[in-house]
């Protein structure tokens, strides 16, 4: 642990503030100290920053990351004193595995190394993959080990209804962080490791968050431990578990079993999803309690139960004014975010985004078929199926009801992709460009008011197409698309002053 941190919870034992309001690890106090309303209390923790990259300048700039970092530190930036350029992989990943041996060396914790492209211009013809750059990748260290007692294992239903089993252990710290639970995958892996309640086993954290159970001791196991037998029925609902043919894991099958309305509200309010401040775990619950909601689509039915708000515990005037609020701006969120805010089993954010961009409104994807949705570019026959499946529900169908009576956005933005020069065209990139990046070209066609497709169809305004070209190349030779190389693309960029490979201003 940051020793800066161990002094700062030593100072809160001393004020009779601790243990309540103890820091587990470093990430915690950043966190805490940033969101105080008290800038008092901000200013009077011990925090540093080092910048590691520059974001936007108004003006020339360096050509390398190494060379900005250096101009940076003549304008009396932080930067992190410890960083280095290499001349090559080889010298790079050496100085990987020495920092291995350092980390303990430092007066704050590390959990390992990024290393990055240096030269600008190879950045942008890498690009980024959602939101993971192809021009820097994170070297881990071997997660930090410790040994503590399995008291039991107990099963969590998530909110698709994964029946997730998880150690329940004698509180261990490994890495500055006190562990209670850790996560044991599946029933096949506790088998296959031979994991027991009461065994000792030796716990990691993974990435240094996420703890896992190694295995057991299995020379200090008590001689009762009986082999883990999976759960017959869900904890909660009570219904029958099932495993699909092919997976891992257990399923409650119930689609209204409490377990999995409430964890699919939590996400549906959650940040990545419907991002509704001030709704967190402990106040959904609460809701679904007083019987106040029964599903995510019913937050926008409490503006009408703003008296019932106020009779919560912790639940005043400012902060129920204040959720209202939130739940109203909710409303507008990217098409996009909805769909990922269903909770619909294997779709996360990216291929919400496909679908969204894809089908364009939520009428169309309910009437697509699982085939349809399957045909589209990085979605597939799994996805196809459970997309599909999920809107055969009538159950889900209430819900999108309740949404579409609220003025929840049901599809994409009208006009987001109509202004610019080349409003009304459609797009479709496809194989290697040499000189530009896939993210590079989207992100210009669009600035000039593109849409870029997924699948080659007869609204196709052209194809680019790079090298290994597959079967979007051939499809639109059958169809007649015009067909574009890279140059062709680029004089449309220079046409319209458009640089795709300068970064956004």
């Amino acid at each position: 642990m940051n020793r800066a941190i161990e002094e700062e919870n030593l100072q809160l034992v001393e004020e009779g503030r601790a243990p309540k309001r103890i820091f587990a690890a470093p990430r915690n106090a950043a966190a805490g100290a940033v969101r105080q309303k008290d800038s008092a209390i901000t200013r009077s923790r011990p925090l540093q920053i080092a910048v590691y990259q520059l974001g936007w300048s108004d003006g020339p700039t360096p050509d390398t990351h190494w060379e900005t970092l250096q101009w940076l530190a003549t304008m009396d930036f932080p930067t992190a004193p410890l960083s280095a350029l290499h001349p090559g992989i080889d010298a790079a990943a050496e100085a990987c595995e020495a920092w291995v041996d350092q980390r303990d060396s430092l007066d704050f914790e590390i959990d390992g190394v990024v290393v990055k492209i240096n030269d600008f211009a190879v950045q942008r013809q890498l690009g980024v993959v959602g939101r993971d750059p192809r021009w820097a990748t994170a070297y881990k260290f071997p997660p930090q080990e410790a040994t503590t007692i399995l008291q039991r294992i107990a099963i969590n239903v998530g909110r698709t209804g994964a029946l997730n089993p998880f150690a329940m252990l004698d509180p261990v710290r490994i890495g500055g962080v006190v562990v209670r639970q850790a996560t044991l995958h599946n029933e096949d892996d506790i088998r296959r490791k031979d994991i027991r309640e009461g065994d000792t086993v030796v716990v990691r954290r993974a990435g240094e968050v996420i703890p896992q159970v190694v295995g057991p001791v299995v020379e200090r196991r008590p001689k009762k431990a009986k082999p883990f037998t999976m759960v017959e029925r869900c904890p909660v609902s009570g219904d029958p578990a099932v495993r699909p043919e092919g997976e891992a894991t257990y399923y409650c099958p119930n689609p209204v079993c409490p377990a999995v309305v409430h964890r699919t509200a939590e996400h549906f309010a959650s940040r990545g999803a419907m991002d509704v401040e001030g709704l967190g775990e402990k106040l959904i619950h609460e809701l679904f309690e007083r019987d106040l909601i029964g599903d995510g689509a019913d937050i926008y039915s409490l503006p009408a139960k703003r008296d019932d708000l106020l009779a919560l515990e912790r639940m005043g005037e400012k902060r129920v004014d204040n959720l209202l609020a939130a739940i109203e701006q909710s409303k507008q969120r990217p098409f996009s975010a909805l769909l990922f805010g269903l909770g619909i089993r294997h779709v996360g954010f990216e291929v919400a985004a496909l679908l969204a961009r894809h089908f364009g409104n939520i009428d169309a994807i309910e009437q697509a078929s699982a085939e349809e949705i399957a045909e589209i570019d990085g979605v597939g026959p799994i996805i196809g199926e459970s997309v599909a499946t999920w809107f055969s529900h009538e159950r889900n169908g209430v819900i999108v009801e309740k949404l579409r009576a609220a003025g929840v956005r049901l599809a994409e933005q009208a006009g987001a992709a109509r202004e610019g020069p080349l409003a009304g065209q459609q797009f479709v990139v496809t194989g290697r460009l040499e000189r530009l990046g896939r993210n590079q070209v989207e992100v210009a066609l669009k600035q000039l008011g593109a849409k870029v497709g997924s699948g080659v169809s007869k609204k196709t305004t052209a194809l680019v197409a790079g090298a290994d070209a597959g079967s979007k190349l051939k499809k639109a030779q059958e169809i007649g698309t015009p067909i574009w190389d890279e140059d062709q693309l680029l004089a449309l960029f220079r046409e319209h002053d458009l640089d795709p490979t300068s970064p956004p201003s």
